[in-house]
């Protein structure tokens, strides 16, 4: 028997608080607004995006079922329709309502390098405890902020929220809109710094999560990082609480030791005094660090914190950050975004891979400004120390890097992934462990599907 689905919202409270009229009245059990992803009986919200306007998509979004449609003026489509002149602020007032009519203890993530995964470890690690709801993917800009708060059902216990910027005063925005009664800021460093002139700059955007927080709200910031004090300050001046997570004796959630294997880290931890042993399905020292913040988080959330790292153990890596595929080869898959220490840590963790050539396929890391050429070709050192066998590199950045490899290390370079594709395909062989990452501008994932299309083929030619 199939649970009941449940009410998200109805028109007559929609229209309220857009101040549309819709057409006819509707109940939706969610909300879509891309009709690749909508489920029957989802609201579709027509957003004016890249390719236009949204309402281009409404008869596809009735064809799927879709109980309603929320657009900046009428069409022919045959589904009720609630008209609103900016379809993206109706949603933000949704998202705000949604807000205001639960009593959701809310977390919110942000930091240059980690707050997907940790958010996803959040996710995880709270949902034995309480309803949890949290962004999908990475849905942590204007639209996917508010999309996230507009899902979030009456019931909802925990509210996990991924904040996301590339520009100064953009988590400004975003943060009133969600009021966290806890923040997470996983990690400072050097991304998007084509858009700052210095990392104090990103360091002190990334501190606008706490504008909109109560007074003796909990902030938990990384005690590692080089601007723990600078972002201790910017909290205690919004008179918040603050806690740290890292290797730092001083650091209220503190990781002890790990110890990691090929889809495994062990890790030892000290939780507010308490000692604590649990494992992840995922390699890495950040995956480790990621899983503090997390389970500081549920700490701070009022959450068992030895059942939510038991719930951990469950995890599986979001899609691109480091899934494992074995084979006649193994694809680990990293491609879904990279930026200097994302690729240093992704390095690191195939150097400690195991048997088997190393290869690193790396594409440009973007939006690094001035430090383009300098941070990749910095990654040299980086390939040596964790010996790597075989290096294929695309995009204008990587080609500096790889003009300075040894010959040995050459395996291939091509201006964009599509040319590199057939020559890591000639030269993978089994037992080989392969590493895809870049910034996800520089499109790899392609090299990914085609290397698992060929581990698939191999597989089944010795089936």
């Amino acid at each position: 028997m199939h649970e009941p689905v449940s009410i998200l919202w109805n028109s007559q409270d929609v229209d309220k608080i857009t101040g549309g009229i819709s057409t006819d009245s509707w109940v939706c059990s969610g909300i879509s607004i891309d009709t690749r992803t909508l489920e029957k009986g989802d609201l579709f919200v027509a957003l004016k995006g890249e390719k236009g306007e949204g309402e281009l998509f409404l008869e596809n979004a009735c064809e799927k079922g879709a109980s309603a449609a929320l657009v900046s003026h009428l069409s022919e489509a045959s589904l009720p329709q609630l008209v609103a002149e900016d379809t993206l602020r109706a949603l933000e007032k949704l998202g705000i309502a949604a807000r205001e009519r639960s009593s959701a203890k809310r977390i919110a993530v942000t930091g240059s390098v980690g707050k997907t995964s940790t958010k996803d470890m959040l996710k995880a690690a709270l949902k034995d405890q309480g309803f949890t709801h949290g962004s999908v993917s990475s849905y942590n800009n204007h639209w996917g902020v508010p999309l996230t708060l507009a899902r979030m059902p009456k019931k909802t216990e925990f509210g996990i929220f991924e904040v996301g910027m590339n520009h100064p005063g953009e988590i400004r925005l975003l943060t009133h809109m969600i009021k966290p009664h806890i923040a997470i800021i996983t990690t400072v460093v050097e991304a998007h710094v084509e858009f700052f002139k210095s990392e104090e700059d990103i360091a002190r955007a990334k501190a606008e999560i706490f504008e909109a927080m109560g007074k003796g709200a909990p902030v938990l910031l990384n005690g590692d990082n080089a601007h723990y004090l600078l972002l201790s300050q910017l909290a205690l001046e919004q008179g918040l609480k603050v806690y740290s997570f890292g290797q730092s004796e001083k650091a209220d959630f503190r990781l002890l030791s790990w110890e990691g294997k090929e889809e495994e880290s062990q890790i030892t931890a000290v939780i507010q005094g308490e000692l604590l042993f649990y494992s992840l399905p995922m390699p890495g020292l950040h995956w480790a660090l990621n899983s503090l913040a997390a389970l500081g988080g549920a700490f701070l959330a009022g959450a068992d914190v030895k059942k939510a790292a038991r719930s951990l153990a469950a995890l599986k890596p979001p899609s691109g950050r480091g899934q494992w595929y074995k084979g006649d080869y193994t694809v680990i898959d990293e491609s879904y975004n990279a930026n200097p220490t994302s690729m240093k840590a992704a390095l690191a963790v195939l150097g400690k891979s195991g048997q088997g050539r190393k290869i690193a396929v790396i594409g440009d890391m973007r939006e690094l400004g001035s430090l383009s050429q300098k941070r990749h070709e910095e990654l040299l050192e980086d390939l040596l120390e964790n010996k790597i066998d075989l290096v294929f590199c695309c995009g204008p950045y990587m080609a500096s890097l790889f003009a300075s490899l040894p010959n040995s290390l050459k395996g291939g370079y091509a201006p964009t992934s599509l040319e590199l594709m057939p020559l890591v395909l000639k030269a993978v062989r089994s037992g080989d462990i392969v590493s895809v990452k870049a910034s996800l501008g520089t499109r790899v994932k392609p090299i990914v599907e085609a290397l698992l299309t060929l581990q698939e083929k191999k597989r089944k030619r010795v089936g």
